[in-house]
């Protein structure tokens, strides 16, 4: 595997391990799901989200999985299972160590096949993005965690 890909797999699938610790952190389910003050969007909604972003971006798009977004319910969806979240999350991984491997180098350097801003990227920055992006809600997941386990 390209050493890029490689490095990028370690660090999506590292960060996708501490994501599944954190929901399992936390003190009960409905914690998971519990909004305060400006805080609006709960534990929950966050991996519903970050699954869906790369399961779509990596999965659909660079890997053809046929996985189907739907990103207003990575919000407006409320009090999944643990169980549930901790299977999304699994199979994320799943798609990264499938979809990865096979990309062609190539590719790196083209367009990424779908304009997700302003304009045209190369796939080797937009997965930088997406990997900044996991990082960054991950930080918030265990923020919140912290948040709303203080009796």
């Amino acid at each position: 595997m390209n050493p890029f890909l490689r490095h990028l797999s370690t660090l999506l699938l590292r960060d996708l391990d501490k994501l599944e610790k954190e929901i399992t952190l936390y003190p009960s389910p409905s914690t998971i799901w519990a909004v305060r003050g400006e805080i609006i969007n709960p534990a929950g909604n966050l991996c519903l989200h970050l699954c869906g972003n790369l399961q779509y971006y990596i999965g659909t798009v660079l890997g053809n999985t046929g996985y189907e977004r739907h990103r207003d319910k990575e919000f407006s969806l409320k009090d999944i299972p643990v169980e549930d979240l901790i299977l999304q999350i699994r199979a994320t991984k799943e798609v990264i160590r499938k979809v990865l491997p096979l990309l062609d180098t190539r590719i790196l350097e083209a367009d990424y096949p779908v304009v997700v801003y302003d304009g045209p990227m190369n796939t080797q920055y937009f997965l930088i993005h997406l990997a900044g992006h996991l990082n960054y809600h991950l930080g918030q997941v265990n923020y919140h965690r912290r948040l709303v386990s203080v009796s």
